[in-house]
């Protein structure tokens, strides 16, 4: 007997479970935005703050380098700190679409292996972007500069928001290395 009554209210909390995920999937919005000139996006990023995953926890005064190949995809080296030790990833990016989706990107830091990298919000000067993945698990704010102004990460916060990223789980970079060699 019990354990019909455990799979009937197995049964009943199901649909609502599956109803809460939908709901919270349907508000979320990872289109990368439609003008983009990789050429501009390449050279030094700063990481601000990041969703936390297991590839770069712990990491402090992340930076990333995206540099043009020959062959037209793009190496890209993260770098940073953790535990006092100096940690590099070197992989590259690809564009699979370039006319009609640039700000679509694919990264791989393993063989064939590769991850979406969407470009959500760039300011017209190349200088902050929010940069997001099909998945809502994945998040960054990046910069040019090792610190970003208080309005400037309002707006960057507030775009993550209404596309339905939860911001209350940034991480936020210590960035103190980096400050005053940019």
């Amino acid at each position: 007997m019990k354990r019909l009554i455990s799979f009937a209210l197995a049964a009943l909390c199901l649909p609502m479970f599956s109803y809460a995920q939908s709901v919270q999937t349907t508000n979320f919005n990872n289109s990368p935005i439609s003008d983009f000139n990789l050429n501009r996006y390449l050279g030094t990023w700063y990481e601000i703050a990041r969703f936390d995953h297991t590839f770069e926890r712990g990491m402090e005064n992340v930076t990333a380098e995206y540099l043009l190949r020959d062959d037209g995809k793009v190496d890209v080296l993260n770098s940073g700190w953790k535990d006092g030790k100096y940690k590099t990833a070197e992989g590259k990016a690809r564009q699979p679409d370039p006319s009609a989706d640039p700000a679509h990107l694919e990264v791989s830091f393993f063989l064939f292996f590769y991850s979406d990298y969407n470009i959500l919000m760039l300011d017209d000067d190349y200088q902050v972007a929010l940069v997001g993945s099909k998945s809502p698990k994945y998040l960054w704010i990046l910069s040019r500069t090792p610190e970003v102004s208080d309005s400037v990460l309002d707006q960057v916060l507030e775009e993550a928001s209404g596309r339905g990223y939860d911001i209350d789980k940034l991480i936020w970079v210590d960035q103190s290395e980096n400050i005053g060699y940019f």
